[in-house]
């Protein structure tokens, strides 16, 4: 769509206006939903694409998606009013999650076809998403993740929301292009895009939750604590690896301040991941994030090989952890295929 195209150029120049106008054209042609998923949406995924071949910085990534976020308002004030005809639900990101325009366009789709909705924005710490669902009974939540680190957040809070008794439909790139997380933490309902869930809940009627459960019902193998003590030793295990990453590499002595950030940075991630692979126990998860961290680094010049060394060193300080072993032990083989 040529639209795509116009609006990509638009928010490369920073220009709001020409991106404003592009949108608003495009309604006129195409309808309101048709812009807000197929080529905002559009435009915000290749963002992402554009960001990991190291094409864009993340200072024009979050320019972008400011500007994107400005078109949305503009189309909302310029669609049609209509009086709710459906339920009410409740968008939000969940706790830590700060990519909010998914949601919102769901959000704004939603709202499009009648419902009444809730729109709470980005990382909505979870007791304060319960206390709002008892003042406002909505007849669905709706839950959105991008980042597969925020799931065992995503599964606290949807498991939070059901015990209200309000049914929960999630999506979101941290759920799997199957949803096939969203099945293992209960969810009533998954969701691929905006346009798949509002086709969902204008056809059905989700479930309200049976008995009230704890997300261990759900994923058995948290009784082992690896997760729990990963994730809570996350800033020592990155450190005390930082330290001992130094005296394998002499040549990061002599690294700049923000080199040191970096690689700081670089390391909390791959903790943060694997206690997130813990969590579900998947290595699969695990050893995506790895590949992916590959092709980033190669983007930037950087040798993907120098997660050697760190992976092998995190497995050194979590040499009692079977799970973890398992996982860090296999990524060579999965590197190798």
């Amino acid at each position: 769509m040529k639209a795509v195209d116009d609006l990509w150029e638009a928010v490369l120049d920073r220009d709001e206006h020409r991106a404003t106008d592009v949108v608003l054209a495009a309604a006129e042609d195409h309808g309101h939903e048709v812009v807000l998923l197929d080529v905002i949406g559009a435009v915000q995924q290749r963002v992402g694409r554009e960001w990991a071949a190291n094409r864009i910085s993340v200072a024009q990534e979050h320019a972008i998606t400011a500007i994107n976020d400005r078109a949305v308002t503009a189309l909302s004030i310029t669609r049609p009013r209509r009086q709710p005809v459906h339920g009410r639900v409740t968008v939000a990101c969940v706790d830590g999650e700060w990519h909010a325009l998914p949601a919102r366009l769901l959000a704004e789709v939603l709202s499009a076809r009648g419902f009444a909705v809730d729109y709470l924005g980005a990382q909505v710490p979870a007791p304060h998403l319960i206390t709002y669902l008892h003042r406002t009974g909505p007849d669905v939540v709706a839950l959105s993740s991008s980042i597969a680190t925020r799931l065992p957040a995503a599964h606290a809070t949807m498991t939070a929301c059901q015990a209200t008794g309000v049914p929960v439909m999630v999506g979101g790139a941290a759920f799997g292009t199957d949803g096939g997380h969203a099945k293992r933490f209960g969810a009533n309902a998954w969701a691929a895009d905006a346009r798949s869930a509002a086709d969902m809940l204008m056809s059905q009627t989700l479930s309200r939750p049976s008995a009230p459960h704890q997300p261990i019902d759900d994923l058995p193998h948290l009784a082992d604590q690896e997760y729990t003590l990963v994730s809570r030793s996350a800033r020592d295990l990155v450190r005390s690896v930082y330290r001992e990453l130094e005296e394998c590499l002499p040549a990061m002595k002599s690294y700049s301040d923000e080199q040191r950030q970096h690689t700081a940075e670089d390391l909390a991630h791959i903790v943060e991941f694997l206690a997130t692979a813990l969590y579900m126990n998947d290595d699969a998860l695990f050893h995506t994030f790895l590949s992916w961290t590959g092709q980033v680094l190669d983007a930037r010049g950087v040798p993907s090989r120098v997660m050697e060394p760190t992976l092998d060193l995190l497995a050194a300080q979590l040499r009692d952890f079977p799970r973890a072993q398992r996982m860090l032990k296999l990524r060579s083989c999965a590197d190798a295929q």
